[in-house]
C-alpha cells in the first residue's frame, strides 16, 4: 500500500521545522541567545555610525573610512589567537563579562567624543582597534562555552538557532541603525548601544557555567602551539578550516555588488544584493530541522561549499536583477548550512581543554576569508570586469573544494556516529552529565 501523501507531507514539514530544543531545554543557552540578540543590534548601530561619522569628519575621504577597518585587522588577529589561549586557561564566564564591560566602555568613549564641539578623528581609529581586540578576546570564550550549556545531541540545533539570530539581525538591524543615526545623530546611536551592552551584561551575569579544569594549561605561546598542533593532527578539523577559507577567498565578492548593479542599469539594486545572502541564510536556518538527522557532516560541508561556488558562478551570467538575487540568496543558504555542519563538528569533537584555542583558529579562518575574498574579487575585476571576477571566482571555488575533498578523505568520510573523537566526547559528556560538561 502506498504511503499517505498527507502523512508524508507532515513528516517532511516536521523535518524541516527549526529545532527549538536548545531554547526550551537550556536556561543558559536562552540567556546567551538573548544577550547575543541584544548585543548584535547594538553592534550594528556602531558599525553603521562609525563609517558615517568618519565620512562626515573627513569631508568624504574614502581612504579615511577604509583605514577604520585596517586599524581593526591586527588587533583582531593577535587577540583572536590569544583569546583562545586564555579561554582554555581561565574562567570563560569571567572573560566574557570582562570583555563585554570593556566593549561597553569603548562605546561610552565614542558617545562622549560625539558630543564634543569638535569630535576627534583619532578616537574613532583607537576605539575601533580596541573594540576589535576586545571582541576577538571574547569570541573564543563565548563559542567554547556553547558545548557546556547545550546537550551534545542538540549542538546542531543550537548552531542553526544562532545562525537564525544573526541572519534576522543582519536583515533588520542595519536599516534601523541607519534610521537612528540619521534621525537622532551619532551620540544618540552610541547611547543606545551603551544601553544594549548593559542589558547584555545583565543577561551574561546570570549564566551559570562550570568552572575551568584545575589542570588547565596557563596561557602561553606554548599553549597556542599545542592548539595548532592538535588542529593539524585532525584532518576533519583541517577540512572545516580549509574548505571554508577556499570558498570565501575564491567566491566571496560583496565588493563587486555596486559594479554589478551598475552593469544591470539598476544602481539602487546593490542594497538588494547585499541583503540576498542574509535572506537565503535566514530561510535555510528556519528550515534547518533536517540538519539534525545528518551525520556525515564533513560531506555536508563539501556539498554546501560546492553549491555556494556554483551559485556564485551562475550569478555571473544572470541577465536580470532578480536572477542575480536568487543566486546570491542560494549561496547564502548554502553558507548557512556549511556553518551549521562545521560548528557541529567543532562542538561535538573538540575536547574542552582545547576548545578555546581552536575557537581562536576558527575565528581567524572565517574572518580572514571574506577580507581576502574581496581583495581577490577587486583584482580580478580590474583584469576582466565584475562578471568575469564573479564567474571565475565561483569556478575556482568549485575546483578548490573538489580537490580538497579528494585530498582529505578523513574529512570527507567523517561520520558523527563512528568518529573516534565524536564518540569519545559523547561518552565523556554522558558520564559527567550534559549539564556539567
Amino acid at each position: 500500500m502506498s504511503e499517505n501523501p498527507d502523512r508524508s507531507l507532515r513528516t517532511l514539514l516536521r523535518r524541516l521545522k527549526m529545532d527549538l530544543g536548545p531554547l526550551r531545554d537550556s536556561r543558559d543557552f536562552r540567556l546567551l541567545f538573548g544577550s547575543g540578540a541584544v548585543t548584535m543590534f547594538g553592534a550594528f548601530l556602531t558599525l553603521v555610525a562609525v563609517p558615517l561619522q568618519m565620512k562626515e569628519l573627513t569631508g568624504g575621504s574614502y581612504v579615511a573610512v577604509g583605514l577604520v577597518s585596517a586599524a581593526e585587522f591586527v588587533p583582531m588577529v593577535v587577540c583572536g589567537l590569544w583569546g583562545g589561549a586564555i579561554a582554555d586557561a581561565l574562567d570563560r564566564r569571567k572573560i566574557i563579562l570582562s570583555t563585554e564591560a570593556g566593549l561597553c566602555v569603548t562605546v561610552v568613549i565614542l558617545m562622549v567624543n560625539a558630543t564634543l564641539p569638535s569630535p576627534q578623528i583619532w578616537v574613532l581609529y583607537v576605539v575601533g582597534a580596541l573594540s576589535a581586540g576586545l571582541g576577538s578576546l571574547q569570541r573564543p570564550s563565548l563559542e567554547s562555552l556553547m558545548p557546556r550549556v547545550v546537550r551534545h545531541d542538540q549542538l546542531a540545533a543550537a548552531a542553526a538557532l544562532t545562525g537564525f539570530r544573526w541572519n534576522l539581525g543582519a536583515i533588520v538591524a542595519p536599516g534601523l541603525s541607519g534610521l537612528i543615526v540619521v534621525w537622532f545623530g551619532f551620540a544618540a546611536a552610541y547611547g543606545v548601544n551603551v544601553v544594549t551592552f548593559l542589558v547584555s551584561l545583565a543577561l551574561l551575569w546570570l549564566v551559570k557555567a562550570p568552572p575551568r579544569a584545575e589542570d588547565a594549561p596557563p596561557a602561553s605561546m606554548r599553549a597556542l602551539v599545542e592548539g595548532v598542533r592538535y588542529a593539524m593532527s585532525r584532518p576533519d578539523l583541517m577540512g572545516t578550516y580549509l574548505v571554508d577559507v577556499a570558498a570565501m577567498v575564491f567566491a566571496f565578492s560583496t565588493a563587486l555588488y555596486p559594479f554589478l548593479a551598475d552593469e544591470l542599469g539598476v544602481p539602487e539594486a546593490q542594497g538588494l544584493f547585499f541583503s540576498a545572502a542574509a535572506i537565503g541564510s535566514l530561510i535555510a536556518s528556519v528550515t534547518s530541522g533536517w540538519t539534525g538527522h545528518i551525520h556525515r557532516h564533513g560531506l555536508g560541508v563539501i556539498v554546501a561549499a560546492i553549491v555556494w561556488g556554483a551559485a556564485v558562478a551562475v550569478a555571473a551570467v544572470m541577465p536580470t536583477v532578480w536572477g542575480v538575487f536568487a543566486c546570491l540568496a542560494l549561496a547564502g543558504a548554502a553558507d548557512m548550512i556549511s556553518g551549521v555542519f562545521r560548528s557541529t563538528i567543532w562542538n561535538q569533537t573538540i575536547p574542552d581543554e582545547f576548545r578555546g584555542r581552536l575557537a581562536g583558529i576558527e575565528l581567524l579562518s572565517y574572518t580572514s576569508g571574506p577580507m581576502l575574498g574581496n581583495a581577490r574579487a577587486g583584482l580580478m575585476a580590474q583584469l576582466g570586469g565584475a562578471r568575469f571576477s564573479l564567474g571565475a571566482g565561483g569556478l575556482l571555488c568549485l575546483g578548490a573544494v573538489v580537490a580538497m575533498a579528494g585530498r582529505l578523505p578523513g574529512f570527507r568520510d567523517y561520520d558523527a556516529r563512528t568518529d573516534e573523537h565524536a564518540v569519545k566526547e559523547h561518552a565523556r559528556r554522558e558520564a559527567l552529565g550534559d549539564n556539567e560538561a
